[in-house]
């Protein structure tokens, strides 16, 4: 049996863990620690992953000297590209986009996992959690399997709490460029306290590319490439934005990058400028919530030039709301809330707050309001 075949077997008895009553509670909670940053550290749940997977099938195999280099090591990062991440993404379950967890620089220092390992991992309580279960799993190695189930299923129960239902809104005729706008901007700035939130003006920006490949001449024949993890750097990912258009010989044909809380500056510019030169598009797009720099005016009319001379890409900066009250008149406005409100339930880096808070606005727009 090999590590994909393995992790599925245990992923199968994972729906429940009722009959596992070996683990002490206090490792169980550790897990918890894992499970609840599962999204802002997808690095640490992968190695975990991968690290278990191989100690169910390698009892004998001290994982925590997870490099070839190390004196008994393994080379793990094989195992996780090679089985481990292609299969938790066919299981639906979080995984790394970049391919490998040990592509986080934390988690690749050549120094065993153990207790005082110095690697960086920005959570201490998480890095705590992660190295407390590593050595109690080499300390009792045939609950490698039962420490995998718990966190599985403490994964798949956060994932089903995820879920919700959105509103419907049945009569499209409540529907106003205003009143969707005011929705959204309410949706975007509201101050959750967690995580997740800038991935909201990303994923409406989504939403209209959804009906422009369909509704618009420019974009006749182009493909939306899938939304990426928004946690997920765009150097590993090998990404040049947000959101990507690919022509029709499945070259980049026009990137998008989506700020929240960060005004647009000469700095922005200079990171889309390394981008433009590596991916070559036709068109880039950097929006943000927040204003443009105005003291960085000059510079930015300049390098914009520069890069419209150099690589013939034209370079468009504007405003998230702005964008996209252009846009939404040349959509139908019942594609565009079917498309944002399937994408917001079905997002897994949302949180429920989110979620219910979308249902809530919907709500507002259904009874009429224009105001929020």
């Amino acid at each position: 049996m090999n590590h994909q075949e393995k992790l599925k077997n245990i992923y199968n008895l994972s729906s429940s863990i009722n009959d596992i009553s070996d683990i002490p509670q206090q490792y169980q909670d550790y897990l918890t620690t894992i499970a609840d940053n599962v999204y802002n550290l997808r690095g640490v749940y992968t190695v975990l992953v991968t690290l278990l997977v191989h100690k169910t099938l390698f009892p004998k195999q001290d994982i925590r000297y997870h490099q070839e280099n190390l004196q008994g090591g393994f080379a793990a990062r094989s195992f996780d590209i090679q089985f481990i991440t292609p299969t938790l993404k066919e299981l639906g379950l979080p995984f790394m986009l970049a391919g490998t967890g040990w592509l986080t620089r934390s988690l690749e220092q050549p120094y065993p996992y153990t207790l005082d390992y110095q690697g960086k991992i920005r959570n201490k309580k998480v890095k705590s959690a992660f190295l407390e279960i590593v050595d109690y799993v080499e300390k009792y190695p045939k609950c490698s399997q039962n420490i995998l189930r718990i966190l599985l299923n403490k994964i798949i129960n956060l994932q089903k709490r995820n879920i919700i239902q959105i509103n419907k809104i049945s009569d499209p005729d409540t529907l106003s460029i205003s009143n969707i706008l005011s929705a959204l901007e309410e949706h975007f700035l509201k101050k959750y306290g967690l995580s997740g939130g800038s991935k909201l003006p990303v994923l409406a920006i989504y939403a209209v590319y959804q009906s422009l490949i369909h509704e618009v001449k420019r974009y006749e024949n182009k493909i939306l490439k899938e939304l990426r993890s928004h946690t997920a750097s765009d150097l590993p990912s090998q990404s040049s934005g947000d959101i990507e258009i690919l022509d029709e010989n499945n070259q980049l044909f026009e990137s998008v990058e989506v700020k929240h809380d960060k005004p647009i500056d000469i700095m922005m510019l200079g990171v889309a400028y390394g981008k433009i030169a590596k991916f070559n598009p036709k068109r880039y797009y950097i929006l943000s919530l927040k204003d443009l720099k105005s003291s960085d005016l000059q510079d930015i009319k300049e390098l914009i030039k520069k890069i419209r001379e150099e690589h013939g890409c034209q370079v468009i900066l504007n405003g998230v709301i702005p964008t996209l009250k252009y846009y939404l008149r040349l959509i139908p406005l019942e594609n565009f809330m079917t498309n944002y409100s399937h994408l917001v339930i079905n997002d897994a880096e949302l949180k429920i707050e989110h979620k219910q808070k979308w249902n809530e606005l919907i709500e507002k727009i259904k009874s009429g309001e224009e105001n929020f």
